[in-house]
Formats: C-alpha cells, sequence, structure tokens
C-alpha cells in the first residue's frame, strides 16, 4: 500500500515523486523505461522553473546547461526573425535531467519500478488498485504523469484518443557551428524544426511535421530532403553538421487536443495533463510547474479527496488554460507557406506582437 502511485517517470512525475516523499508520503514511480534514456522533445526549459529546480537540489553548474537568451525564427523561403527573450532559458536533454532528478528522488526514498508498464487502474471504496504485468499495487492517490499518449488513455475513454491526429515527432542530437545562445525556430511545409544548445557542445535538433508529408515521400531521410530542406537553414544544419544518433527518436499520434486533468480520480500532470506546441516552447516548464501545482494540492488536503481534485482543477486551469489555447491559436499561422510569411512579416513589422506572444505562453517564476 502506497500513498502515492506515480505512473510515468518523465519531468512532471519525478518532480512529484521528490516533492510528496520530502514530506514523508510513500510514493511509487512506474516507468515503461529504464534510465537514462531520451525523448522525443525540444529539450529548452524557460528560466521561470529556474529558482524552483535548484530550490529541490539540481546543481546547474554541474548538469553544464546552456544559457539561451535569442530566438530565432525563419519562414519556409529562409526569411529571419529575431529577437531578445526577456527571461531566457536553459538547454539540456532529458536524457540528462531525467537521470539527475532520479537520482534525486531516490535519495528522498522514492521507490521505482522499471521496464513496466501498467495494465490497469481501477478506483473503488476511496483507494486504488494499479495492475502491472506482475504485481498488484495499492494506493490512495494515482498520478498519471505517462506523457501524450498511452493504451492507458484509450482504457479510460480520454475523448482526444479516439481522434486521430495527423502530427509525428522527430528528435536527433548533433553536433554542428551554431551560436550557444540562441534557440531557433525553422518553418517549413506543414511543420518547424527547433534547434537549440544542450550540455556537452551537442545541440537537440526537434520538428513536427504530419503523417501526410512522410507518407509522400516513404521515409524519414527522404521526406527531410524534399520537404525540410526547402528552409535554406534547414539545409544546412542538416548537411553541415554531425549527427549522434543512429536513427531518431519518432513519436506518432502527437495530440494538441484539450485534455482533462482528471479521469477516474486519476490526477493528471504534464502531457498527460495538456500539451502545448512545440512552436511556444514551454511544455518541460509547464511540467514542472504543473507537478508543483500538483504535490500542492494532495499535501495541503491530504485527508479530502474532493478538495484536492477540485484545489488542483482550479490551479492548472488558473495557469495553463490560456497558455495552451494560444498555442493552439498561434500554430494555425504556421505549416502553411504562404500564411507563414504573411506572419513573419506582420510579426518583423510589429516586434511587440511576438513578444507578446512569448510573453503569453510563459508564465512567471516558480517561487521554491
Amino acid at each position: 500500500m502506497y500513498d502515492i502511485v506515480i505512473i510515468g517517470g518523465g519531468l512532471a512525475g519525478l518532480i512529484s515523486s521528490i516533492l510528496l516523499s520530502k514530506t514523508g508520503k510513500k510514493v511509487l514511480v512506474i516507468e515503461k523505461k529504464k534510465y537514462p534514456f531520451h525523448r522525443v522533445c525540444g529539450e529548452y526549459i524557460s528560466n521561470e522553473t529556474r529558482p524552483f529546480l535548484e530550490s529541490i537540489g539540481l546543481d546547474f553548474e554541474k548538469l553544464n546547461v546552456k544559457e539561451i537568451s535569442r530566438f530565432q525564427f525563419t519562414s519556409p523561403s529562409g526569411r529571419v526573425l529575431e529577437i531578445d527573450l526577456d527571461l531566457g532559458g536553459f538547454g539540456i536533454s532529458r536524457y540528462k535531467i531525467d537521470e539527475e532528478l532520479y537520482h534525486l528522488a531516490k535519495s528522498h526514498g522514492v521507490e521505482f519500478l522499471l521496464e513496466n508498464t501498467v495494465e490497469s487502474v481501477d478506483y473503488q471504496d476511496d483507494k486504488f488498485t494499479i495492475k502491472t504485468l506482475f504485481d498488484t499495487f495499492e494506493a490512495r492517490f494515482v498520478i498519471g504523469t505517462y506523457g501524450k499518449r498511452t493504451k492507458l488513455d484509450a482504457t479510460l475513454q480520454r475523448s482526444f484518443f479516439l481522434k486521430r491526429s495527423p502530427y509525428i515527432g522527430v528528435k536527433y542530437h548533433i553536433k554542428t557551428d551554431f551560436p550557444k545562445d540562441l534557440i531557433a525556430l525553422h518553418n517549413f511545409k506543414d511543420g518547424y524544426c527547433g534547434i537549440s544548445a544542450i550540455e556537452d557542445d551537442k545541440y537537440c535538433l526537434c520538428y513536427l511535421t504530419t503523417r501526410e508529408n512522410l507518407r509522400m515521400h516513404g521515409t524519414i531521410a527522404e521526406m527531410e530532403k524534399n520537404i525540410l530542406w526547402k528552409n535554406p537553414h534547414l539545409q544546412k544544419i542538416f548537411t553541415e553538421s554531425e549527427f549522434l544518433y543512429e536513427k531518431p527518436e519518432v513519436i506518432n499520434e502527437i495530440s494538441f487536443a484539450p485534455k482533462t486533468t482528471i479521469e477516474n480520480h486519476i490526477l493528471m500532470a504534464g502531457d498527460s495533463a495538456g500539451l502545448i506546441t512545440p512552436l511556444c516552447g514551454n511544455g518541460m516548464a509547464m511540467a514542472i510547474h504543473g507537478a508543483k501545482l500538483l504535490s500542492e494540492s494532495i499535501l495541503a488536503n491530504y485527508s479530502d479527496r474532493n478538495l484536492v481534485e477540485k484545489t488542483y482543477q482550479n490551479l492548472w486551469k488558473n495557469n495553463f488554460q490560456n497558455r495552451l489555447w494560444i498555442g493552439r491559436n498561434v500554430q494555425r499561422l504556421f505549416g502553411n507557406e504562404v500564411v507563414s510569411e504573411i506572419a513573419l512579416s506582420t510579426m518583423k513589422t510589429i516586434k511587440p506582437l511576438l513578444r507578446a506572444v512569448i510573453k503569453a505562453t510563459h508564465g512567471e517564476v516558480i517561487a521554491p
């Protein structure tokens, strides 16, 4: 019997486990992979999270994060818009930060069940029964931080899961000649590709596109040559860089549709609660902040499940609902080649507009 079982050991799951275990709660994290491992992710984190992450024990000097203070945006034809980031951020791979948080969680007494998947979660008589392939656990609370899309979403009959999404994500780590203080977003037909520095003189290169683009060209490599390379900045990156993966990390069916924060009393956080478009580049910060809000809701109202749920729903809505809505609507301006060119021209003429979008999709500094 656990106080809390967390399904999924990404940023939101690991942060939640640390905050809850530090107060003496008995916490189990179930993760289908073994640390460290790669995830399809832009690997840029807004500085709004930094004081909080330092307060829970992350050593930024040891992590060798890259400080990012400028944003560059290009249209499919290669036209450039650049702006300073008011708050800025840092680059670090999920491979490294997730492993660091994993060891930090273990040091606080969090238990882990790795290389295992949850088959079912049943709620009855004010407690949960969680079944994996070989084990059964009970818990007072269950937190779902298992990412963008899993079979558990199907079991819970979540509405977004029933609608097919056209998007796929692809990620590489590369070595290349690129400013370390710059994050760039390069548009192309039906997609966009981000690049930014991470630790050890590496860069994260991650893009979102459609299954239709891939279907038309048969392979990822052919799609990149025929679609992405039409943006001259991307052609330069792909032809002049050293690619460190034997093959890219790929994820299908990425959905930006609204999600619910609670399903059958399971408390959702991170991408399980809502996915911001990569165009807005702040999903990792949202996962970190959401985990903090969720953990605080549980700790403040542990004996009253209804109050935990009501408190968390209100906090999540107040902090993230507008960000996600703006992200979905801004994304509609990009991907279409003509509209993307018009959008860049407009933002270049009215620079405060781009600054306003960046501000609206980022939050205030998270208090420790």
